[in-house]
């Protein structure tokens, strides 16, 4: 058995974890980076840049529906699977290629190959070796989540980590789950001429916790492809087939076989075979550690969890950020310090475009306050460009006017999501918003309605408020 001391041991090599690494490295202290599985995050490999290769060509055969409104003529679009397919894995290797540049460029002495297990706070078995460390960093990431029983549809069963290696694409699949993944999936599926119909259970819509947006998902998305966001549905194999079995919207219960059942239905943390009922961290009822968002810290003991395995923000851009604050606190231990959090910002990549920022709705519930909207039916530019779907609701506070968040649907929602985000990090109030410029004419400009309209509802709340 061999012994090895380090200062701090990172558990996982994707987003998270290298930024750990990085960050306590910089700190000048000896790291220790573990990785059981395949090099490469999440994001290149499974998430975010294969999923936005499947739906750049699925929008470009989508586009000549819009010629007859402009008054173009074109043919009908041929979607070749083969090269869709082809094309995606290409590209999605090249950027799991610069990832592993960056794991091979880190000597060979900082990492070592191996499940990791918790033998105490501070000491892990990895193969035959035993670890001592000052901190540890938990970055192991999360895995599809779905009901046991679907494990019986065998190959017919496909997640977002499996779904990228289809060499063709299938005649039909069926989507459960229309959150991000299945939204994003199922519609540039759809687009791509697949026979797709979504399910979900509990009404919900992406990441929206709106009420109003979540009515105006449905109805967009429902009049492009078969959306039920609470079905009752059963499944089972037949054959080289899926057979689901549904409610339909109109409440006839009907059969219907697909080639595939995409399962995007949640992701669950990568904790559960680390051993962490040889610490003393206090768990959830899912079995995350109970940490601190602002340090990364598990209680008191010197380990930090980041990224998609404290099964909080499951996004790149805050798996770094946690990341970079865990390795340095895991660094500097036991001085731990609160990091950096930006505000909340999350974006879908559908069409119409999703944008929720500050937590949306739902962060706004817990002080008075105003919605201002506009839809974007009739909106200027939107319109030209025949675009012309969806609504951004805005959220300030009563009293102080200050900006809470917002929930889009609607045209560029993940550029005018990063102006909103930005709006909210730096504290504004929608009056200081509606004075910052505007041109004409942009997409933008359904923003400003939207300020404006929160703008009169904030002043007719003071009026009421000094009438009283």
């Amino acid at each position: 058995m061999r012994k090895l001391k380090t200062d701090v041991a990172v558990i996982g090599t994707g987003t998270a974890g290298l930024a750990a690494y990085r960050a306590a490295k910089a700190a000048g202290r000896s790291v220790l980076l573990i990785e059981g599985g395949v090099y490469g995050t999440t994001c290149a490999r499974v998430g975010c840049m294969p999923s936005k290769l499947l739906i750049a060509p699925a929008e470009a055969a989508h586009a000549v529906e819009r010629f007859e409104g402009f008054g173009l003529r074109g043919g009908e679009v041929s979607v070749d699977g083969k090269a869709v397919m082809a094309r995606v894995r290409r590209e999605r290797d090249r950027f799991v290629g610069f990832v592993l540049q960056g794991v091979d460029a880190i000597p060979a002495a900082d990492k070592i190959e191996g499940y990791a297990q918790f033998r105490g706070d501070t000491t892990l078995r990895v193969g035959d070796a035993t670890i001592e460390a000052r901190a540890l960093v938990i970055a192991t990431g999360s895995s599809p989540a779905y009901p046991p029983a679907w494990s019986d549809l065998g190959d017919r069963l496909v997640t977002n980590e499996t779904v990228f290696e289809w060499e063709d694409l299938p005649e039909s699949v069926a989507v459960l789950g229309p959150g991000v993944i299945g939204l994003e999936l199922g519609q540039a599926l759809h687009r791509l001429g697949v026979r797709v119909k979504v399910f979900g259970r509990g009404g919900g819509v992406g990441p929206l916790s709106d009420t109003q947006l979540i009515a105006e998902a449905r109805r967009v998305f429902g009049a492009e492809f078969y959306l039920d966001t609470d079905a009752h549905v059963a499944v089972a194999r037949e054959g080289d087939r899926v057979a689901v079995r549904y409610r339909a919207l109109d409440g006839e219960t009907r059969t219907e076989h697909f080639d595939y059942l995409l399962a995007a239905t949640g992701r669950t943390a990568n904790v559960h075979h680390l051993g962490l009922e040889h610490t003393t961290l206090v768990r959830d009822t899912r079995g995350v550690p109970v940490f601190d968002r602002e340090t990364m810290q598990c209680g008191k003991a010197p380990i930090f969890i980041a990224g998609d395995a404290n099964n909080d923000v499951p996004l790149l851009h805050e798996a770094a950020d946690e990341g970079r604050i865990a390795g340095d606190n895991a660094a500097r231990f036991p001085d731990v310090r609160a990091g950096m959090r930006r505000a909340p910002l999350s974006i879908v990549f559908t069409d119409p475009q999703i944008a929720v920022v500050g937590d949306g709705l739902r962060g706004a519930l817990d002080v008075a306050h105003v919605i201002g909207t506009v839809s974007f039916d009739d909106q200027g530019r939107a319109r030209v460009m025949q675009r012309n779907r969806g609504r951004l609701n805005v959220y300030a506070e009563i009293g102080s006017g200050a900006f809470l968040g917002a929930e889009m649907l609607g045209p560029d929602a993940e550029h005018i999501g990063h102006l909103l985000a930005w709006a909210r990090q730096l504290n504004l109030t929608i009056a200081e918003m509606l004075k910052l410029p505007f041109y004409h004419p942009v997409v933008e400009e359904g923003l400003r309605t939207a300020l404006r309209d929160a703008y009169a509802k904030l002043e007719a709340a003071a009026l009421q408020r000094r009438a009283a």
